[in-house]
């Protein structure tokens, strides 16, 4: 008896520690995001991203540099989803993110895809650069992880337009964005 209480306690506590270690679904990382942008009058920043994307890798290493993390995180209520994992490593997927970057026109996007939703979950921004006159409902050309002047300029436009951050640092964001392009 006290071999089958010990087995069943044990079967508890791993099924315990699977449940705190399972990935997040997509709808709850977006609920925590709005809840908090709302507390803290604050957008929110959503990348969509995969373990094997260099270049999400330099969005975050530059999004993270000690020159940006403070101003972008001022404004910005920043989530990462995971989509597009290969088979092995589906676990780090976050379920139901795959629908909404479908929902959000990202579907034929390379990573990482990223854009800007006010609190709500309205979409204020993309990495789409559109050809004038297209609107947001149109997909257009992802930028990605900014590292060319064009892809650079288009990003600090839409942080002007959806953020309150300053010149100075949208000046200082610009240049250490501009190192992704000397890394390609």
């Amino acid at each position: 008896m006290k071999l089958l209480s010990l087995a069943f306690i044990f079967l508890i506590a791993g099924n315990l520690t699977y449940a705190q270690d399972a990935t997040p679904s997509a709808e709850i990382v977006m609920n925590n995001a709005y809840q908090q942008a709302t507390t803290e009058n604050k957008k929110v920043f959503v990348m969509f991203q995969a373990s094997w994307c260099g270049w999400c890798r330099k969005m975050d290493a530059a999004m993270n540099d000690a020159s940006c993390k403070k101003a972008l995180e001022s404004s910005y209520v920043i989530v990462h989803l995971t989509v597009e994992e290969s088979k092995d490593k589906k676990d780090l997927e976050n379920p139901g993110a795959d629908f909404l970057k479908r929902k959000w026109l990202g579907e034929k996007a390379s990573l990482p895809f990223w854009l800007i939703l006010d609190k709500d979950g309205n979409i204020l921004a993309d990495s789409y650069i559109r050809k004038p006159g297209v609107s947001i409902d149109q997909p257009g050309d992802n930028i990605g992880c900014p590292a060319s002047d064009e892809e650079i300029t288009m990003f600090l436009k839409i942080l002007r337009k959806t953020s309150t951050i300053t010149d100075s640092k949208l000046e200082t964001i610009g240049k250490r964005f501009k190192k992704n392009k000397q890394t390609l």
